[in-house]
């Protein structure tokens, strides 16, 4: 009699996290910054600007974190399942 094989589970992506977070080929975690949806006339031009940036989220326990929120998202990056 074959051994029985245990199923493994899938995780469920916390749909938040996997659309505020991207990762680059080398596996470094890109946010965008927020605040920058209204309330912008009173912000200087410098401000606007650097809005667009996206930044490297470059704290561990935070990394840890989006990982744990969106675990299929490296995986998926070049081919979103439908």
């Amino acid at each position: 009699m074959p051994k029985a094989k245990t199923k493994k589970y899938k995780l469920k992506t916390y749909k938040a996290a996997a659309k505020r977070f991207r990762v680059t080929g080398t596996g470094k975690i890109l946010r965008t910054k927020g605040g920058k949806s209204h309330l912008r006339r009173k912000k200087s031009s410098r401000v606007k600007r650097l809005f667009s940036r996206t930044l490297v989220v470059e704290a561990s326990g935070d990394k840890k974190r989006i990982k744990r929120m969106a675990p299929y998202m490296k995986k998926y990056k070049a081919n979103p399942p439908k």
